[in-house]
């Protein structure tokens, strides 16, 4: 147990540090940092496994998801949903200690105990009412304010897009205890259920769906790791040849 703690320890500074960036290129603030290009070497398979999902989601996830809403109670539904994000408060104390921001780290650990114990295992959010409010990080993100580009952008089965930088942190956080990651997958599963329409009208008008779902992950992760300070995105930044 305890080499398998110290691996991942020296696995997370590998993260943090795996880019080499100079002192005149490294950000002071992660508000500093311009989205670069998005790299796509994999672009092929992605493509392949992007429409495999829209398949997947149309066919089998949608229906699913009606179905749950139309038989689950909110209120059950709310306490699913709650269950999930706790599970998920350990990975945003130590992602956010990463990043040197203590408030929030300090944050998530008293919204963990919290619910765990007055939340009855975090099927009731306690901390919010008690003031406490959620603000979710995880290790790509800490990677992120250090500095670490995201890589070759990847589309995962099902799980939907990524990047190498945010798929090694979440393989991290797997070795180190399953439950995060577990409670992370059913968080995505509890947000897309509440936002199915949103997030299937991504890329719909679009001549290349898949070019718009790419570039607005990407842009989406490092409006999270901005902590929701990016400049919003300018008109001219978008290639109308992309849209009908």
């Amino acid at each position: 147990m305890r080499s398998r703690i110290c691996l991942i320890v020296f696995a997370v500074a590998g993260l943090l540090w795996s880019v080499p960036v100079s002192a005149e290129e490294k950000p002071v603030s992660p508000n500093t940092a311009k989205p670069e290009s998005v790299e796509d070497p994999l672009e092929g398979v992605n493509r392949f496994t992007s429409e495999f999902n829209r398949v997947v989601r149309g066919a089998l996830i949608d229906p699913l998801v009606d179905g749950y809403q139309a038989v689950t109670p909110q209120f059950l539904q709310d306490a699913i949903g709650n269950a999930a994000s706790n599970l998920n408060e350990p990975v945003t104390a130590i992602s956010s200690f990463l990043q040197g921001d203590d408030e929030n780290a300090t944050n998530a650990t008293k919204r963990f105990f919290i619910n765990s114990t007055l939340g009855l295992g975090g099927i009731n959010d306690k901390a919010s009412e008690m003031g406490y409010e959620s603000r979710d990080e995880d290790l790509g993100q800490a990677a992120g304010y250090h500095g670490t580009e995201p890589g070759a952008h990847i589309v995962l089965p099902l799980l939907g897009p990524s990047n190498s930088r945010d798929l090694v942190g979440d393989v991290l956080t797997g070795l180190a205890s399953p439950l995060p990651l577990v409670g992370r997958v059913a968080q995505k599963s509890v947000v897309y259920s509440q936002n199915q329409d949103d997030i299937n009208a991504v890329g719909t008008g679009a001549l290349d769906p898949y070019i718009v779902e790419r570039n607005a992950y990407e842009q989406h992760r490092q409006f999270l790791i901005n902590n929701g300070e990016a400049a919003p995105i300018k008109s001219s930044d978008l290639d109308t040849a992309d849209f009908r």
